[in-house]
């Protein structure tokens, strides 16, 4: 079978999807809680597991390692990201939002395309959101973030060539650790979530929606004016 390298799989999205890829791919799991993963893996049926923190600065090399430990790789997800809710604007949670998906998030990337060209070939898959296509008042790095993370897997897809495939998967309301308490406009279960990433990667799309009617609101937000916009994510 291929490999496949999920970084972010200790919960949630990530989690489910493990469970998913695990009938069609070996496995490599990768998160900064070991015990965790060490759970997700047995639930699957065994995997590779490595402790990876994707805000230090070993974060490259132990991804290089954990491919290695595979044997390489053909598939790389990258599902790690933080959102807090800041109304107040306070500077530590909109650093450590910015550290996990934008910085952490574009070293795992260039480091899965270095393999990819290394080896003519693979398919990354970066976990963005809709929340990236408009401003959120609460949530300002979140959404910004989530916007870089498209973009620069856009930036990705124009540098690829045939071999290598780029898919944004842009998941709407998900029931995750992250999510309020209270329930949310149109919001699935993370395994309804995995099921339909799995088919995007299947037919190695360049954006998918989570779930798919999210693609009508990306549209709607983009015509809404100003004063509507802002009460929206």
């Amino acid at each position: 079978m291929p490999n496949a390298i999920i970084v972010g799989a200790s919960s949630g999205i990530g989690r489910a999807l493990a469970k998913e890829l695990s009938r069609e791919y070996d496995l490599g799991l990768a998160a900064r809680r070991t015990d965790r993963l060490r759970a997700v893996g047995e639930d699957i049926g065994g995997a590779h597991v490595a402790e990876i923190d994707v805000t230090e600065p070993d974060a490259r090399e132990r991804f290089d390692d954990l491919v290695d430990s595979l044997g390489g790789v053909d598939l790389v997800v990258v599902s790690s990201g933080i959102g807090r809710h800041n109304p107040d604007l306070e500077w530590e949670p909109e650093r450590d939002t910015v550290d996990v998906n934008v910085r952490g998030f574009t070293a795992i990337a260039t480091a899965a395309m270095e393999h990819f060209e290394a080896t003519d070939g693979g398919h990354l898959v970066g976990i963005s959101s809709v929340a990236g296509e408009i401003g959120s008042p609460s949530l300002p790095a979140y959404s910004a973030s989530k916007a870089y993370v498209s973009r620069y897997l856009e930036g990705l897809r124009y540098r690829a060539g045939d071999d290598i495939a780029v898919t944004d998967v842009r998941p709407g309301f998900v029931d995750t650790p992250m999510s309020p308490e209270t329930e949310r406009f149109w919001e699935c279960s993370p395994e309804t979530a995995a099921g339909q990433i799995a088919r995007a990667i299947s037919k190695e799309k360049s954006v998918a929606y989570v779930t798919r009617r999210w693609w009508l609101v990306s549209k709607v937000l983009g015509l809404l004016p100003d004063r509507y916009r802002a009460g929206v994510m």
